[in-house]
């Protein structure tokens, strides 16, 4: 392995280490899509995906686990910034994230896989919702409490009802369609609509 010699001019582009996690990550995230459940995947082939040694993936994660669930949660799209001025353009902001997603079979796939090895691997299952879920729960959870606040919704509203409703609809669209059927365009706003409907005063 040659070193770098003290006043080398580096080469432009991401460091070493940034490009080693990143080949780590889409090893264990291309396996994961294939099939290989979590329980079959092992450190020893990750690495030979990824191209790296395993000391490499062990500096970063201690265990299988801990990498797969940082794998997960880079597949999470990021929130839109749920600033606008009404309840309904937040949600609806929310929804088309939710919708997006699965727009990319490798995601389902994954996100897939994550539900269902939630028995089987606890620590992942806790450590996911830590990473990925809670975050956008508490995001969608301050959308309606604000709605409550400024009155645009009623002030007797269920919160986490509301919510499950919300996020439970696009579940039913996403997860459970015939592969074949197009989502409709306009998706979250009918969601949205056909929710807060029944929340306003």
């Amino acid at each position: 392995m040659v070193t770098e010699q003290m006043g080398a001019v580096r080469t432009p582009g991401r460091p070493r280490s940034e490009k080693a996690e990143k080949a780590i990550i889409d090893a264990a995230i291309d396996m994961i899509a294939e099939g290989t459940g979590v329980a079959e995947l092992s450190i020893e082939a990750i690495a030979a995906r990824a191209g790296v040694g395993k000391t490499t993936i062990y500096r970063r994660w201690s265990n299988k686990e801990e990498l797969v669930v940082d794998a997960l949660a880079t597949l999470k799209a990021p929130l839109p910034e749920l600033d606008a001025e009404s309840v309904r353009e937040n949600v609806v902001r929310y929804l088309a994230v939710m919708q997006h997603e699965t727009n990319h079979r490798r995601t389902r796939c994954i996100m897939n896989i994550a539900l269902s090895e939630s028995e089987r691997f606890p620590h992942l299952a806790e450590r996911f919702r830590e990473i990925a879920i809670k975050p956008r729960r508490e995001a969608l959870r301050g959308v309606i409490q604000r709605g409550v606040e400024s009155g645009e919704l009623r002030a007797d509203v269920d919160v986490e009802v509301a919510m499950a409703a919300m996020t439970g609809a696009m579940l039913f669209f996403t997860k459970w369609r015939d592969s074949d059927e197009e989502l409709p365009a306009d998706l979250a706003e009918r969601i949205a609509d056909q929710v807060l409907g029944g929340l306003r005063p």
